[in-house]
């Protein structure tokens, strides 16, 4: 990781560390900002007794939580730095008191500018892999919670994540056949669910908001592998497609459940099991947190070959970026 971006992390680590007391952590965004903070947020609750909680950036503005003040953490996040909700969220933390973090991959941004603890992340195929989104938002999680909860996994999890694009190829690889046959296989379809749970979820979330309805104009739903037997089950049927994310966490037995019932009535349900992954490298404390971004590395190899055999790039929009909303 650049001495910069260390030193960005240390910062915010450090204004945490100054606060004598930490009465919550909220994690604000929109999109896949905010899905990419949803196995943080698991995280904090599972392991930290200081309450956590995650809000669209623009809730958060408008029904601003009452415990809001000095004694909060508020991490925001967009990757242009430009989202109106985002920025605003993180002036409002700053207003309050709160010590108010911010990740982005433009410098100077209205973000950058709003938040007290600005940190910079690379993007795109000429990054360092150390110095990605993942890595510095991975990287500050565990270092927030050496704070409020010291424990030598966290330390060792920071470090494992230097091992992380090694793991993230060998995943590419094993999952490279079966996300190009999975574009082949599904490429017109016009719904697509997604199931999972834990710190699944999210990635999931993002599946189906931002991958299938945003980039390919495909209906879908993300369903929590929970809540599945609550009301979503009775739309499977044999050729009803789900995208399923099994994960080695705590809730890997609803994720079983989910699967136990649906491979029964869908012939169309494409499972990814974290069980498989090979995550040699990885702090064994931390695995269940991070495997997600693993299971995104597969998501990422189904999409791209749905959109190449759909001939829809993934970066065409109606609306978005094309008129005032």
């Amino acid at each position: 990781m650049k001495a910069e971006h260390l030193s960005q992390i240390q910062a915010a680590v450090a204004a945490v560390k100054e606060r004598k007391t930490i009465r919550r952590f909220y994690f604000v965004a929109c999109g896949g900002s905010q899905a990419s903070m949803m196995p943080i947020q698991y995280m904090f609750d599972r392991e930290t007794s200081i309450p956590s909680a995650i809000y669209t950036s623009n809730e958060f503005v408008k029904a601003t939580p009452k415990v809001l003040d000095d004694t909060c953490v508020v991490l925001t996040i967009s990757h242009s730095g430009n989202t109106p909700e985002t920025v605003r969220a993180a002036e409002l933390a700053k207003e309050k008191g709160a010590v108010s973090i911010s990740l982005t991959n433009l410098v100077d941004s209205p973000l950058w500018k709003a938040c007290e603890y600005p940190i910079h992340y690379e993007h795109g195929p000429e990054a360092d892999p150390n110095d990605l989104s993942k890595v510095i938002l991975y990287t500050l999680a565990f270092d927030m919670l050496n704070v409020v909860e010291p424990s030598e996994k966290w330390v060792k999890g920071a470090e494992s994540l230097n091992n992380l694009a090694e793991v993230t190829e060998r995943i590419k690889a094993k999952y490279a056949d079966f996300g190009s046959q999975w574009g082949k296989d599904y490429k017109r379809e016009t719904v697509i669910y997604t199931m999972g749970s834990g710190a699944n979820y999210g990635e999931m979330y993002s599946l189906a908001i931002c991958l299938f309805m945003e980039m390919q104009w495909i209906h879908s739903n993300c369903i929590h592998s929970g809540e599945y037997f609550h009301g979503p089950f009775e739309v499977t049927d044999f050729d009803v497609p789900f995208v399923l994310v099994k994960g080695i966490g705590a809730t890997r037995e609803l994720d079983e459940r989910a699967y136990n019932f649906c491979s029964k009535f869908s012939q169309k349900l494409a499972v990814i099991d974290e069980a498989e992954f090979d995550l040699t490298g990885i702090e064994p404390g931390v695995q269940e947190y991070v495997a997600p971004l693993l299971a995104g590395t597969v998501v990422r190899e189904m999409i791209d070959s749905l959109a190449h055999e759909r001939g829809h790039a993934l970066s065409v929009r109606r609306y978005m970026w094309q008129m005032e909303y």
